[in-house]
């Protein structure tokens, strides 16, 4: 029996990005959470006594700003071989060949695998072979698994792979590289797949062979494949070579999380708040201690409507108020977004014939019309050649087409709410 660690995308030194817009985060602390996430990911490796670890690409976040980013990982890797753990690792697109200007010896305990053609690290005394290539330059557009070498007999086949693996989830939230099939490594004939590229953990296959992503070890936005739990597959393979267990290990210092608060039934903005409590708490719990960044999206068709669509900077602070009553100080807020719409009675109101109706109506086809998001885009030119360019490629201020469609579904009920007044509450 023997057991290995499949982890991927460390981005070592990568930034967690918008922090510093928190009141009270601890920034510096969580500055260093991807070089914590690795530190877990060792200090797991030696407690589980593993007898290999696999990453599966993009161990940094591209070119070092200087050594330090190395020596941090060489000292982990240190760690490893003092504990007789074995690591092969392949460059991804972030730490391509061709992208890294500084380079450090790695322990001799660490296999780097080729990046101008697959190679095969066997492990006699247990009867592994992992096959693996790196990426040379930082965007590989080739099905690199076509050209991995047959499985060695007798022997439990790993493939180790960067890859966009067609129809996995997160799949169009990063570029297509290295892409692949599931056909593609089922014919290679392998018994375990360790993936990486994509950052968020799924198993695309369960068994001849197993497939699967171990995501990232440390979320760094609010992004679909960022949020929620990050870490590594602890695998366990039978002296049959049969995978007996998979087993998904958090190593994540610092979460990311969507709370979405559903305020179809609710009469008023208190009760949205009251919900906000108990889903809060649940990410809360599930956290386990760690600090979280949450994004609220408030959503339904409500008779709270109106009154969070009148005063929606009030009430965004009131659940930030909320949030740091409960988190005791663990929890920001990153954005509140309210996408709630009128109840019954009053959509249709929207819908009438009249000025609201008509404006609701603009506002509408706009938001769904690319032509005029272009036009509006073209308005915002003068804007963007005055905003530096950190700002313009923040998450909140892109003033592309899709960020003017979210704007306008902000303030079309903002609109209607003011042109109604207090009728319509």
């Amino acid at each position: 029996m023997f057991k290995f660690i499949h982890a991927a995308d460390l981005h070592l030194d990568s930034p967690l990005r918008g922090l510093e817009r928190y009141e009270g985060a601890p920034v510096d602390a969580i500055r260093q959470a991807t070089r914590k996430a690795l530190q877990n990911l060792v200090a797991l490796a030696i407690d589980e006594k593993v007898d290999f670890v696999l990453i599966a690409g993009d161990v940094y976040d591209g070119d070092w700003q200087d050594y330090n980013t190395g020596l941090f990982f060489v000292k982990e890797m240190k760690r490893l071989k003092d504990a007789g753990i074995h690591v092969v690792l392949i460059a991804g697109n972030h730490d391509a060949a061709n992208k890294m200007t500084k380079t450090l010896d790695l322990p001799d305990n660490v296999k780097r695998m080729r990046t101008d053609k697959p190679e095969t690290k066997p492990f006699e005394d247990i009867g592994v072979a992992v096959h693996g290539q790196g990426f040379r330059t930082a965007a590989v557009t080739d099905n690199l698994s076509q050209n991995y070498p047959k499985p060695v007999p007798g022997y439990f086949n790993i493939g180790l792979l960067h890859t966009s693996l067609t129809g996995s989830e997160g799949e169009k939230d990063h570029e297509t590289y290295a892409p692949c099939s599931l056909k593609d490594l089922q014919a290679k004939g392998y018994d375990y797949w360790a993936l990486g590229h994509l950052h968020k953990e799924q198993t695309r296959q369960l068994s001849d062979p197993m497939i699967a992503y171990s995501g990232t070890t440390q979320g760094r936005k609010i992004k679909s494949t960022e949020t929620g739990a990050k870490g590594c597959l602890l695998v366990r393979v039978n002296d049959n070579h049969q995978i007996e267990a998979r087993e998904f290990c958090a190593v994540d210092v610092f979460r990311w999380e969507v709370c979405n608060v559903d305020a179809s039934d609710l009469e008023s903005p208190e009760g949205v708040l009251d919900r906000f409590d108990v889903r809060l708490d649940k990410l809360v719990d599930a956290a386990e201690n760690r600090p979280l960044s949450v994004r609220v999206e408030v959503c339904g068709a409500s008779d709270a409507h109106s009154k969070l669509a009148a005063d929606p900077d009030h009430w965004t602070n009131e659940i930030r108020s909320r949030a740091l009553i409960r988190g005791s100080d663990q929890v920001w807020v990153e954005k509140v977004k309210f996408q709630t719409r009128p109840a019954a009675d009053t959509e249709a109101f929207y819908s009438s014939d009249g000025a609201i109706g008509e404006l609701v109506a603009l506002v509408r086809d706009a938001r769904g019309d690319e032509a005029q998001l272009r036009e509006l885009s073209t308005v915002l030119d003068d804007l963007r050649s005055k905003i530096p360019a950190e700002l313009l490629n923040s998450e909140n201020l892109k003033l592309d087409d899709k960020w003017i469609a979210e704007v306008l579904q902000i303030v079309e009920p903002m609109l209607a709410t003011l042109l109604m007044g207090s009728d319509a509450e």
